[in-house]
C-alpha cells in the first residue's frame, strides 16, 4: 500500500509500505477515504515531539480518518464489508485501573494512532482497528464529516466536563477546530453567551458567522476589559483552546468566584503558570483535558442528525501525494486554513 512517512523535521515522503493484516478475531481491516491535519500531527512534523513523545524515522502519523470496511475478524459482530464508519483512534485495554474505573481516555497501556510509542498513524492506504473504535456513519453522514467527529467528540467531552450551569457565560480561546469544536458542542447546552477569541482574524470571522455573540483578536483589542465589560460577574468557564500561557492568564482574568478554566490546548512548552493569589480567592476549579472518554458515537449523533454543522470547517483538500503541502498550510496557518483533509479517494 502507498503511505505518507515523516522522514525527518519538516519532511515527508510517499512511500510504499507493507499491506496491514488482521491478526485478531475482534479486528477490522479499513480502506482510508479521507485523513484530517491536527495541531498534534503538525507538532510532530515540526518538532518530531510532543513532550516525551517522540519520533523515531520514518514514522506514519495522522490520527483523525474516516473509512470503508474491507475484510472483518471472526467475532466481528455488528460490523459488516463495505460499511463506512467514523474512526475513535483510541485502543484501550480494558484492564488497568483506569479502565476499570471508566477512564479509558488515561488507559495505562493505551495505543493512539499516529502517537510514537503507540500505534502508526493512518496516513495510509489501509489500517486495521478492533471493532469497538468503529462507529457507523448516518446514511447522509459524508467522509468529511466522519473526519470532523474526532476533534468535535474532543469539543463535546471538553464541555461536558465544564458542567456548565444553564445560561453559563462562557469564553473560548482559541478558534481553531478544537476550539469552535467546544463552541458547536456549547451550542448544544442552555448557554447564555459565548465570547471566542483569537489571533487570526479569519478564525475571528469565522466564529463569529457561527454564533459566538462577540469575537475578537487579541493582538487588537484588550480581550479581559471588552468581556468584563459585557459580564462584570465573570465567567462560568472559560476554555483555553490555544495551549498559550498569554491564554490561561486571561482565562483567570476573567473568571467569577466558583467557575472553571479547561485547558483544551496542547502548549509546546514544559509548564504553565497560574496566578495563585486569583487562582485561590477564586476558588477556582481547573480541568484538564485529556482528548475524549466516550464521545464519539454523540459527536456522531449530533453530526448525523445535523444538529451541529461542521461542514464550515473544512477549507481545503489534497490526495495523499501533496500531503506535505497541508501540513505545511496548516503549520503555517495559512491562506485562511482551519481544517485541511487529505484525500486518499
Amino acid at each position: 500500500m502507498k503511505a505518507v512517512f515523516l522522514t525527518d523535521i519538516r519532511q515527508m515522503s510517499l512511500q510504499e509500505a507493507p499491506d496491514p493484516v488482521i491478526e485478531k478475531d475482534d479486528q477490522v481491516l479499513l480502506k482510508i477515504e479521507k485523513v484530517g491535519v491536527c495541531g498534534s500531527d503538525v507538532h510532530y512534523y515540526e518538532t518530531g515531539r510532543i513532550g516525551s513523545q517522540i519520533v523515531q524515522y520514518p514514522y506514519l502519523v495522522g490520527h483523525e480518518c474516516a473509512a470503508t470496511v474491507v475484510e472483518i475478524g471472526k467475532s466481528v459482530s455488528r460490523t459488516r464489508v463495505g460499511d463506512r464508519v467514523a474512526v475513535d483512534p483510541a485502543i484501550v485495554c480494558h484492564k488497568c485501573d483506569q479502565c476499570l474505573t471508566g477512564r479509558e481516555n488515561t488507559c495505562r497501556n493505551l495505543g493512539f494512532l499516529g502517537t510514537p510509542g503507540q500505534a502508526d498513524g493512518c496516513l495510509c492506504e489501509y489500517i486495521v482497528m478492533p471493532e469497538e473504535s468503529l462507529f457507523p456513519m448516518p446514511e447522509k453522514m459524508t467522509f468529511e464529516q466522519a473526519v470532523l467527529c474526532e476533534p468535535y467528540a474532543i469539543g463535546v467531552y471538553s464541555v461536558k466536563q465544564a458542567r456548565l450551569p444553564k445560561k453559563a457565560d462562557i469564553a473560548i480561546l482559541g478558534a481553531g477546530p478544537i476550539g469552535l469544536s467546544c463552541l458547536r458542542a456549547a451550542q448544544t447546552q442552555e448557554v447564555s453567551n459565548i465570547y471566542v477569541t483569537d489571533k487570526i482574524d479569519h478564525r475571528v470571522q469565522v466564529a463569529q458567522q457561527v454564533g459566538a455573540r462577540w469575537a475578537a483578536n487579541p493582538d487588537r483589542k484588550n480581550i479581559v476589559q471588552e468581556i468584563m465589560e459585557m459580564n462584570p460577574l465573570g465567567l462560568d468557564a472559560v476554555f483555553e483552546c490555544a495551549g498559550e500561557q498569554e491564554a490561561i492568564d486571561q482565562a483567570l482574568d476573567m473568571m467569577k468566584p466558583g467557575g472553571k478554566i479547561v485547558l483544551v490546548g496542547i502548549p509546546r512548552f514544559d509548564r504553565i503558570n497560574f496566578q495563585i493569589d486569583l487562582l485561590r480567592r477564586r476558588e477556582v476549579t481547573v480541568i484538564n483535558i485529556r482528548r475524549q472518554n466516550g464521545c464519539t458515537q454523540e459527536a456522531v449523533d449530533l453530526v448525523g442528525s445535523g444538529k451541529s454543522d461542521l461542514d464550515f470547517m473544512v477549507t481545503h483538500r489534497f490526495p495523499m501525494e501533496r500531503a506535505q503541502e497541508a501540513f505545511e498550510l496548516v503549520g503555517g496557518y495559512r491562506d485562511g486554513v482551519i481544517k485541511a483533509i487529505i484525500e486518499f479517494s
